[in-house]
C-alpha cells in the first residue's frame, strides 16, 4: 500500500505543474490577444483633398423677349415674327436647328384678370413673352453669341434681362472621377505618414475610408463656363510602434 502512495504523489505533482503551465499559457494569450487588440485601437482620420479647374461642356442660353398688343391675332403674329428672327440670328451664328428649342409663349389678357382693374389703366390689352432656347455643346460659340445679342435689339426685338442666366454646365465628371479620387486618397496618405512620423509611429493598413461627394461649382462670377471640381476623402489607417 505504501508503494502505490508513493506513486500516486508524483502523478499529482505532474498534473498540478501540467495544469499550472496551462493557466499560465492561457494566461499569456490572453494578455497577447489583450495588447494586440490595444494597438489596433490606435489610428489616425486624415483628409485627403482633389481640386481641378474644367471648362464646361454644354451651355444653356434662354433668349426671351415679350410683347404687347390689343388685338389677340396681331399679338400672336408678331410673336411669330420675332421668333424667326431670332432664330434667323442664331442659325447666322452657327447654331443648328436641333441647337435651338421654341417654347410656346406666355400671353395674359389683362381685361380678363379677377382682381383690381390693371386692364383698364393699361394701353394694352394683351401682353406676351416668347422663350427661345439655346442647347449647345458648342460653350464659346455661345459666350461670342451672346455679346451680339444687341442686334436683335436693332431689330426691335426688346430681349428681357434673364436671357443672360446661361447656364453652363460640365458632364464629364466621370471621365476624371477615378484620377481625383486616387489624389485625394494619395493626399490623405502623405498626411498620416507625417502624423505617423512626427508621433514615432508605423502607419499601418486602412481601417475605414469614405470617397466623399464630388462637388462642382462656378471657379467665380464672372467664369461660369469655367468649373471647379473638388472631392475631399476622409481615410482611417491603423498606427503601430
Amino acid at each position: 500500500m505504501a508503494t502505490d502512495n508513493h506513486r500516486l504523489i508524483p502523478a499529482s505533482a505532474i498534473l498540478g505543474i501540467l495544469l499550472f503551465a496551462g493557466l499560465c499559457g492561457l494566461g499569456y494569450q490572453v494578455s497577447k490577444s489583450a495588447l494586440d487588440i490595444k494597438k489596433l485601437e490606435r489610428s489616425v482620420e486624415v483628409k485627403g483633398l482633389s481640386e481641378r479647374e474644367v471648362a464646361a461642356d454644354i451651355a444653356i442660353w434662354p433668349i426671351t423677349f415679350s410683347v404687347a398688343d390689343n388685338d389677340l391675332g396681331a399679338l400672336y403674329q408678331n410673336i411669330q415674327q420675332k421668333n424667326a428672327s431670332v432664330v434667323s440670328f442664331l442659325k447666322g451664328n452657327g447654331f443648328a436647328d436641333g441647337e435651338v428649342t421654341i417654347s410656346a409663349p406666355s400671353v395674359v389678357d389683362k381685361q380678363a384678370r379677377e382682381y383690381g382693374d390693371a386692364g383698364a389703366s393699361s394701353k394694352y390689352r394683351y401682353t406676351a413673352s416668347s422663350s427661345i432656347t439655346v442647347y449647345s455643346g458648342k460653350v464659346d460659340k455661345v459666350r461670342d453669341t451672346m455679346i451680339k445679342i444687341a442686334d436683335l435689339g436693332k431689330e426691335g426685338i426688346p430681349i428681357a434681362g434673364d436671357s443672360y442666366n446661361t447656364q453652363f454646365i460640365y458632364s464629364k465628371l466621370n471621365d476624371i472621377k477615378p484620377a481625383m479620387i486616387e489624389e485625394a486618397t494619395k493626399s490623405a496618405r502623405e498626411s498620416a505618414n507625417k502624423f505617423a512620423k512626427d508621433s514615432d509611429s508605423t502607419l499601418g493598413k486602412i481601417k475605414r475610408a469614405n470617397q466623399g461627394t464630388f462637388s462642382i461649382e462656378n471657379r467665380d462670377a464672372g467664369t461660369a463656363h469655367i468649373k471647379k471640381v473638388r472631392v475631399v476623402s476622409t481615410v482611417e489607417y491603423y498606427l503601430s510602434d
